[in-house]
Order: structure tokens, then C-alpha cells, then sequence
């Protein structure tokens, strides 16, 4: 049977929205990604500062660390390979029900830079990681001579060098707090398929070039590095000012730029590393986390940011998949139109591997793993509806051994 021309026609206009929205999109998140790596240094420039002339300042490293037996070592040795010669460290252990304790002084080995405080409860009113890290900078005794405060994740590795390199970055754009985006692993398959796209989706809410700007900022941070000058820190009430608060960091910079204070995020390219989750309930349960705060828990937000991905990563590209063989179907019926059709698809799907191969590049990640952003979209945004979900049915959040209320983002 022969397919009316008519309809050739009819189909390759309603095809073409795929490759045409593809090769638009992608185009513009290409180009905003190159401007900024452009305009917004990384780690990598904080390093050249400290080679020219190092930095100087007493620094005190603070972690909390809630049953991380799993990563605790590995943070310890990275620590005491941290070649700044002016540093002490605090492990705020936070009502730990494993071996964390005795793996990390096995790992000390007697390093007198360490100092351990434990901590056996958390006082109502309060997130356990916010409480953990108040009681590291009140409880203990490296913190009182401290010019800088540096918050860190236990599940985050020191590159040598890291810490002199944000020193200098600081120093050189006169900052009160810098803040860190770590360089993630990609060992396991969620973190391969899915977690670049997670990391792009956040970025996209919170751009770094916003983030960075002297006017008109969108304040944001990574909790998983928070330097701050010691006055700076003061001055905004520590951590107590966000004891009930989630969103600990991000509340933090809100209150730093508030305070007509200076702070920068930049990419850790390779000085700093972070294995988020251990498994892929884990994954999901903390990017469902992540995505509900930063949304301000609105679900009709959630579901929007969903529709958005999907059609994006996933919908769009693979539309540009089906109109190049239907373009190729068409040349045989109509030349002009057929080899039309497959021009615009081939370019539109060169665009689109190339801006995921830049992310990859970007993100440390195996650049074969750049064709998995279709599947590592979709599975985002079941993701995003999951959260939406929850915060309908006002399901509480798990996180560090307490529930959370998502009406307030409050211990229950």
C-alpha cells in the first residue's frame, strides 16, 4: 500500500518537533555550560594561587559522622595526607551504633592533629547533622584558635593540596565562605546512569554562574564543603541559626549573602571527592531529599521539574531517534524532505552527544557513560514524581537516624 504524500508530509512536521526541540535545548545547555567553566574558576586555579604563594591561616576541619564505618577510614587517611601545614581536625560522632569510633582511632594512629568528640544525643528542636556539627565547633578544643572552619562530609576524600588550594581561591577573591562542588564517583550503576543527570538537574536550579555573581546572586552551597572565615561564620550564629533547617547549607549561604558577605561555589575538578551513597535506596532516598528542599517541598513543583526531564533527556531525543529513520524511510517518497528530515536529526543527535560528553567530561565521568542520560533522566524524574508523592501524603523524611516532618523539614 502506498502512503499518501499528504501524509508523509503530516507525519514529518509532527516528527520534526523532536530533532527541532533537541538540537534548540541541548544547543542552549551546551553553550550555558561552557560559559560557565569560562567564567567560573575550579579547584584546579586555587592550586596554581597556592604553588605561587601559599596561603597561611589556622584551619580546623569539622566532620559529623552518624554510623559511617564504611567510609570513615578512608576520610582519616586522606586527612593526614593533607600537605597545609596549619591544620587540626574534629570528628563530631553522632550517636554512632557501629565501629565508626574504633576504625577512626585505629586510623589516627595517635596523629595529634585529631580530635574526637562524641556525642550521645540530639536535643529535640535540632537536625542531627546540624547538631553534630555545632557541638564539633563548641565541644572541642582545635577549634578555639581557628582562623577558618571547614565543614566536610565523612563520606568526602582530600586530594593533598585541597585544603591550601581553597585557601588561596578564598583569599583570591576575597570570600567569607567557599563552598565546593566534590568531583562524585562512578563506580557503582546508579551513580554511571543516573547520577550526572541528578547533579545536572540541581545545577540547573542552583547555576553556578548565579551563584558566583557580585549582583543578583541565587545563594548556594555544598555542605559537603563549607569553608568559612572563623568571623564570618560568627557573625551569622553558626550553626545554631539553621538547628531545624534540612537545608542546612544552603540556608547558611543564605545567610552569608543576607549579611552582604562574599561567597563562592566552584567544581572541585579532581581535588575533592565524595561517594554519596553506598547502594540505590540510599541514592534514592537522599537525591529525594535534595529535590524535595529544593523545591521548598511543593509537590506541584516536583511533578513540573519531572515533566521537564522527561521531555528533555529522555522524550525528545528519542523522537529524534524515530524521525531519522523515518526520514530515511522518506527519501524514497519525497528526496528533499526525506534528506531534510535526516540532516536536521543527525545534527540535532550531534548536539545532543556532544553536550553529553562535555557533562561527562565535566563530571569525571567514563565518557561511554554519556549515551545513558536518556535512561538516567527517566529514572530521575521517577525520582522527582516519588518526592512529589511524598510530600502529598506528607510522608516524613529519613535522614541521619531521625524523621523529618516535609510540612516543616522539622524532627518529628
Amino acid at each position: 500500500m502506498t502512503i499518501p504524500h499528504w501524509l508523509w508530509v503530516t507525519l514529518a512536521w509532527t516528527l520534526g518537533v523532536g530533532p527541532v526541540a533537541t538540537l534548540l535545548l541541548w544547543g542552549v545547555i551546551w553553550i550555558r555550560l561552557e560559559q560557565t567553566m569560562r567564567n567560573v574558576p575550579t579547584l584546579r586555579l586555587g592550586e596554581s594561587l597556592a604553588a605561587a604563594d601559599p596561603p597561611t591561616g589556622r584551619v580546623c576541619v569539622v566532620v559529623p559522622a552518624y554510623n559511617e564505618s564504611r567510609v570513615i577510614g578512608g576520610l582519616v587517611r586522606s586527612l593526614r595526607n593533607e600537605t597545609y601545614p596549619q591544620l587540626r581536625f574534629v570528628l563530631a560522632l553522632d550517636r554512632c551504633t557501629d565501629d565508626t569510633a574504633a576504625l577512626a582511632r585505629a586510623e589516627i594512629a595517635g596523629d595529634d592533629r585529631f580530635e574526637i568528640v562524641e556525642i550521645d544525643a540530639c536535643p529535640d528542636g535540632w537536625v542531627g547533622k546540624v547538631h553534630a556539627l555545632h557541638a564539633g565547633v563548641t565541644r572541642s578544643r582545635a577549634t578555639a584558635d581557628a582562623e577558618f572552619l571547614l565543614f566536610a562530609d565523612a563520606d568526602t576524600l582530600f586530594a593533598p593540596g585541597c585544603i591550601a588550594a581553597a585557601l588561596a581561591l578564598m583569599r583570591e577573591r576575597r570570600l567569607d565562605l567557599l563552598s565546593l562542588l566534590s568531583t562524585l564517583t562512578h563506580d557503582t550503576w546508579f551513580e554511571r546512569v543516573v547520577q550526572t543527570t541528578t547533579a545536572l538537574e540541581l545545577m540547573r536550579r542552583f547555576p553556578l554562574t548565579l551563584a558566583n555573581a557580585d549582583q543578583d546572586r541565587r545563594a548556594f552551597a555544598n555542605g559537603q564543603f563549607l569553608l568559612f572565615k572563623r568571623e564570618a561564620y560568627e557573625a551569622i550564629g553558626g550553626h545554631a541559626a539553621v538547628k531545624d533547617v534540612v537545608f542546612e547549607d544552603v540556608n547558611l549561604a543564605r545567610l552569608v549573602d543576607g549579611g552582604k558577605r562574599r561567597l563562592g561555589v566552584f567544581m572541585a575538578d579532581g581535588l575533592f571527592h565524595c561517594r554519596m551513597y553506598a547502594d540505590w535506596a540510599q541514592f534514592r532516598r537522599g537525591w529525594k531529599r535534595i529535590f524535595t528542599e529544593s523545591a521548598k517541598r511543593k509537590a506541584r513543583r516536583l511533578v513540573l521539574w519531572s515533566w521537564q526531564i522527561r521531555l528533555l533527556g529522555t522524550l525528545f531525543p528519542a523522537c529524534t531517534l524515530v524521525a531519522l529513520a523515518f526520514g530515511a524511510a522518506l527519501i524514497a517518497q519525497d528526496a528533499l524532505r526525506g534528506w531534510s528530515m535526516v540532516g536536521l536529526c543527525v545534527v540535532a543527535l550531534l548536539v545532543w552527544a556532544g553536550a553529553q560528553v562535555r557533562l561527562a567530561m565535566t563530571a569525571h565521568a567514563p565518557l561511554w557513560t554519556a549515551p545513558l542520560h536518556i535512561a538516567g533522566a527517566w529514572l530521575t524524574a521517577d525520582l522527582l514524581v516519588e518526592a512529589a508523592g511524598d510530600v502529598r501524603s506528607q510522608t516524613p523524611t529519613r535522614w541521619g537516624g531521625r524523621e523529618y516532618d516535609l510540612r516543616s523539614g522539622k524532627q518529628e
